[in-house]
């Protein structure tokens, strides 16, 4: 191991850092992201050891309650007796979701394949004794789900990362000790991706070093090497394609062209059985449509128990939210964002034509839907998924004016959704919006 570890250092630093972008590359990465733009929901599993006791996936220990001893005590229950990973894919492809991210490794270290690198892995120290990636990734492509790993940069339990906990450090300015750790980060990273080949690295703990010190720009070089699609989040120190804003809503889209909400159910992200606050499915659903009526994804996080098992409060989330982005698929992927709530008071998406506008209702109406400042000519108005057609007019529009009047759309509540209902309005040519050149 340890020549090994002065090889792969070498190639480590060998490694020549990212030149600027030209403007064929950013026409190539808007090819390579548009899966992602298009995919609008995504499944987050975090599914490691915390699940046995039920504690803060990796920050119980770092955070001093309780000790990192007793945190390794779960490895012992992680049995994975009853995980089915083509039961998860099928309720993950029932959800709607288009892509699904797995906890590969957390910030404790502990992967959940077979690493050649330690033998802090839970085919080497947990009663599951296999990989657990590799018949999930193959379970979500034969479901034609877009596979997505999520890494943790820093290490907490490894003997050659320099935070141990909280204040607590193995050793501080030692850079040869931190290359060899980087060298092992190195191995993990090339056995995911020449392993599983995922569409998708999630990273996570940069905050602890910055992009030099990681060496970002070449793990970035190293990843699109092995796959030049490859799609990477934002925390990898300015090296990511997307932002991944967490748990609060945006209150206003996010500057970055491509951006992710992460989400839990209640207020975990493992599964913690003494966690019952759950956001109802149409909490979440309303989330989903301000998300994508922003531009955005929606990551929703499920925590399976240590068995493999999936809690059924969970379970009945996704399948509600799975009847709802059925009926109502054509307003949610492969969309845009929407107009502005100056426009309509709810959130809304667009075609890629620009020529149907999607409103999203999360009311029961109390009178007509009002459309302020459409300057389109409107085709036709219906429900999305039942097909009603509605009835329409506008009021208010002067003669002599450019001014557009106000589009009255007469939503009766018998064709109401029981979560959200969304109304399409097709337009005779493509949007043009008051206000807006």
């Amino acid at each position: 191991m340890q020549n090994t570890s002065k090889t792969l250092l070498l190639i480590l630093l060998g490694l020549m850092p990212l030149m600027g972008k030209s403007q064929t590359n950013l026409s190539a990465d808007s090819a390579r992201m548009q899966w992602f733009a298009d995919a609008k929901l995504g499944i987050f599993v975090h599914w490691g050891i915390y699940s046995v006791k039920g504690i803060d996936e990796s920050w119980a220990f770092f955070n001093g309650y309780t000790t990192h001893d007793s945190y390794l005590e779960q490895l012992n229950g992680f049995t994975a007796s009853n995980y089915d990973p083509s039961s998860w894919a099928t309720l993950i492809k029932s959800s709607g979701a288009r892509y699904a991210v797995l906890t590969a490794k957390h910030h404790d270290g502990i992967a959940l394949w077979d690493t050649r690198t330690n033998s802090l892995n839970v085919n080497d120290n947990t009663p599951a004794r296999r990989d657990l990636i590799g018949p999930f990734v193959q379970a979500l492509r034969a479901e034609g789900i877009r596979t997505g790993l999520y890494y943790s940069l820093p290490d907490w339990s490894h003997p050659d990362y320099p935070l141990e906990a909280r204040d607590t450090y193995r050793y501080r300015d030692d850079s040869v000790r931190f290359a060899k750790f980087l060298c092992i980060q190195q191995v993990q990273l090339d056995e995911l991706m020449i392993r599983y080949k995922p569409d998708l690295i999630w990273f996570d703990g940069d905050w602890e070093h910055s992009a030099q010190e990681w060496r970002a720009a070449e793990i970035k070089q190293r990843l699109r090497k092995t796959n030049p699609n490859i799609v990477v989040n934002s925390r990898l120190q300015g090296y990511g394609d997307y932002a991944t804003p967490e748990q609060g809503v945006p209150i206003h889209r996010p500057e970055a062209p491509y951006w992710e909400l992460c989400l839990t159910m209640n207020d975990s992200w493992g599964y913690q059985k003494t966690d019952h606050n759950y956001k109802s499915a149409n909490q979440i659903i309303n989330i989903l449509a301000d998300c994508i009526g922003m531009g955005g994804n929606l990551l929703l996080d499920i925590g399976p128990k240590p068995d493999g098992t999936i809690p059924h409060e969970q379970v009945a989330i996704l399948n509600e939210l799975g009847r709802w982005t059925k009926k109502h698929g054509r307003a949610i992927f492969g969309t845009t964002a929407g107009i502005g709530r100056e426009y309509f008071a709810g959130p809304t998406t667009l075609s890629k034509d620009s020529k149907t506008l999607y409103l999203f209702v999360p009311w029961k109406p109390v009178g007509p839907l009002a459309l302020k400042g459409i300057k389109s000519k409107v085709a036709h108005v219906r429900v999305v998924g039942d097909g009603n057609s509605l009835n329409y007019y506008e009021n208010g529009r002067a003669w002599w004016s450019e001014v557009p009047g106000i589009l009255y759309i007469d939503l009766p509540e018998s064709l109401c959704d029981e979560q959200i209902t969304v109304v399409a309005v097709t337009l005779k040519e493509p949007l043009v919006l008051q206000g807006v050149r």
